[in-house]
C-alpha cells in the first residue's frame, strides 16, 4: 500500500511538472507563432521558426530535468558519438509505448536536430495543434490515392512535389524526420492479429519512409534506425510518470542515404517490391537485435553488413 501510495505521487507530480511547463511555454511560443502568421516576411520567419524550436526544446529540456529529478533510470545508449545537430537525418524505431516518444525526446536533445513528423495536410485545421505543428515547420504532406490518379491523370507526381516544395525550407535549416515504421503501438492483440513474422515486432510499413525519401531524399544525410527495449517490461505512459521505469537500452543504428532507395514506390511496382524486402530486413536485424539487448541467446547474433536494396530483390539475383 505505502508503495503504491508512492507511485502516485510521483506521478502525480510528475504530471504537473509537465503540464505547468506546458502552460508557462505556450505563452512565449503562441506569441510568436501569431506574429510569424502575420508578418510575411521570409528573414523574420526564419528567425520565428528558430526562436519556436528554441522554446519547444527548452519545453522537452525541463521535462527532462524534471523527471531525472524524480525518478532513477538507468540509461544504456549507444550510436549517439557520430550524430550531429547540424544535420538532416530521417528517425525510424520500433513503437511500444507513448513512453518511446519521450525516451527519443530525451536521448537526441542537442544531439540532432529537433524531431518532426509528416502529417497529413487536412491536420492543419486541427485547432492550437495545427498551429503548433505549422509554427514548427511540421512537414505538411499532400498524398492522391491511386483511384484519385487513375480518374485525374495529370495529377501524377503532384503530392510528392507538393511535399517537396513544402520542404524547401530544410534546405537552410536542418532537420530530423521521425517516423514509426510499424504505423502503430506494439500489442500482443496486434501481433497476434497481423501473424507477424517478428519475435518482438510487428509488420513495418514501408509507404512512409519512402514518402519522406522521395521528398526529401536528397537533403537528409543518414537514416538513424533506432532500437528501443525495457528490459523490465514495456510500461504505459503513466507507469513512467510514476517511476516504474528504471532501465531503458537504445540502440542506434547509422544507415547511409544511397540512389537506390530513391524511387516511386507508389507507382513503380518493382521498386515497392525492392524497398518493402529492404526494410524488412532492417526489420529482421531489429528483431535479432532486441533480442541481443534483452541478453537472450540466439543463434544469429551476427548482423553482417546491411543490405543494398538491390540486393533484396531476387530478379537481381543469379
Amino acid at each position: 500500500m505505502y508503495r503504491t501510495t508512492v507511485l502516485w505521487m510521483r506521478g502525480t507530480i510528475a504530471f504537473v511538472w509537465g503540464f505547468t511547463n506546458t502552460i508557462v511555454c505556450c505563452i512565449p511560443f503562441f506569441t510568436i507563432a501569431i506574429l510569424k502568421l502575420i508578418i510575411p516576411i521570409t528573414v523574420w520567419k526564419k528567425g520565428c521558426s528558430k526562436a519556436l524550436i528554441e522554446i519547444a526544446s527548452s519545453w522537452i529540456f525541463i521535462n527532462s530535468f524534471g523527471l531525472k529529478l524524480l525518478h532513477h533510470i538507468h540509461w544504456e545508449v549507444e550510436g549517439l558519438e557520430e550524430l550531429s545537430n547540424h544535420q538532416w537525418y530521417i528517425v525510424i524505431s520500433n513503437h511500444q509505448s507513448w513512453t518511446d516518444i519521450i525516451v527519443l525526446q530525451t536521448i537526441f536533445y542537442r544531439k540532432i536536430p529537433f524531431l518532426k513528423f509528416f502529417l497529413k495536410k487536412e491536420l492543419i485545421w486541427v485547432p492550437l495543434l495545427g498551429l503548433v505543428w505549422w509554427a514548427l515547420d511540421y512537414p505538411f504532406m499532400k498524398r492522391y490515392s491511386r483511384t484519385f490518379i487513375e480518374k485525374n491523370p495529370h495529377l501524377k507526381g503532384k503530392d510528392i512535389e507538393i511535399t517537396r516544395k513544402a520542404c524547401e525550407k530544410f534546405k537552410q535549416l536542418p532537420v530530423s524526420i521521425m517516423n514509426f515504421v510499424e504505423g502503430t503501438r506494439f500489442t500482443p492483440e496486434k501481433y497476434q492479429k497481423q501473424r507477424s513474422p517478428y519475435a518482438n515486432l510487428l509488420k513495418p510499413k514501408a509507404g512512409g519512409i519512402a514518402f519522406v525519401l522521395a521528398a526529401m531524399g536528397e537533403q537528409l544525410n543518414s537514416i538513424l534506425n533506432v532500437t528501443i527495449v525495457y528490459p523490465e517490461g514495456t510500461k504505459n505512459i503513466w507507469n513512467f510518470l510514476c517511476g516504474e521505469v528504471r532501465r531503458i537500452k537504445v540502440h542506434i543504428e547509422i544507415i547511409p542515404i544511397t540512389a537506390d532507395l530513391l524511387g516511386d514506390y507508389f507507382e513503380d511496382a518493382n521498386f515497392q517490391k525492392q524497398f518493402q524486402e529492404w526494410v524488412n530486413q532492417i526489420w529482421i536485424r531489429k528483431d535479432q537485435r532486441i533480442y541481443q539487448m534483452l541478453g537472450v541467446p540466439q543463434e544469429l547474433n551476427n548482423l553482417g553488413p546491411l543490405p543494398s536494396i538491390l540486393d533484396c530483390n531476387p530478379l537481381n539475383k543469379n
